[in-house]
């Protein structure tokens, strides 16, 4: 999906979007239910740590049947904050594409800085992690990830 987005949709990437934090990074789902054959990849997101207390969330994906009402894309950021705050984390960060800033604000997010992401103009921004309660989601012990 991410390759699908951001590669094929977007051209941000040419071939992967794969980076060296996707090695720690822990990647979180969106399925529908109820789909022919079973479950259906319709979003995705991952969080990291980038060091004590400091989380990114990037890499947010939605399939674009999905994008209109925002429901998987809200559904995907509250659980990535959710469970980086039950993890410890202090601040929530995201690089956040210029057009979508609009939506984050609207979530609970303010933007930091404006910055230029592979010649295309992005926001840092940050949750309001008063507005994330931290949830109860175990974290995997070190050196277990998915894939």
């Amino acid at each position: 999906m991410r390759r699908a987005i951001f590669c094929d949709e977007q051209g941000l990437f040419k071939t992967t979007d794969e980076d060296d934090w996707d090695g720690s990074a822990f990647p979180i789902a969106a399925l529908e239910h109820g789909a022919p054959g079973g479950p259906r990849l319709v979003g995705t997101v991952r969080i990291y740590e980038a060091e004590p207390g400091l989380w990114y969330g990037g890499r947010l994906g939605v399939e674009r049947a999905h994008r209109k009402q925002g429901v998987v894309g809200r559904g995907l950021v509250h659980k990535a904050v959710t469970t980086a705050h039950g993890w410890g984390c202090r601040r929530f960060l995201a690089l956040v594409q210029a057009a979508n800033v609009p939506f984050f604000e609207g979530i609970h997010w303010r933007s930091l800085e404006e910055r230029s992401h592979r010649e295309r103009p992005h926001h840092l921004m940050e949750a309001d992690l008063d507005s994330y309660p931290p949830s109860d989601e175990p974290r995997p012990p070190p050196g277990q990830r998915f894939r």
